[in-house]
């Protein structure tokens, strides 16, 4: 192959490349732009949904929430 082909032939994937990706510069419209903020609030509400987790993961694992449960259990059986 010589160097015009292989020229042609680049030239041409890259053509192809830039039409199916469209310009990079182009403005977002307003459906793109609604994604992205819904994106981001669902974004930010399972960060908080992860940090809601990790503090009642906090509370369960914790000693005093067990000896408490153990407390209120025995009450429970007294009451009975």
């Amino acid at each position: 192959m010589n160097m015009t082909a292989i020229a042609i032939v680049a030239i041409s994937c890259w053509a192809i490349v830039e039409l199916v990706n469209g310009p990079k510069g182009k403005k977002k419209n307003k459906k793109d732009i609604e994604k992205d903020n819904q994106a981001s609030q669902l974004e930010l509400e399972v960060i908080a949904l992860r940090e809601r987790v990790e503090t009642l993961e906090k509370i369960v694992t914790d000693e005093k929430y067990d000896l408490h449960r153990q407390f209120n259990d025995l009450k429970k059986d007294d009451a009975a």
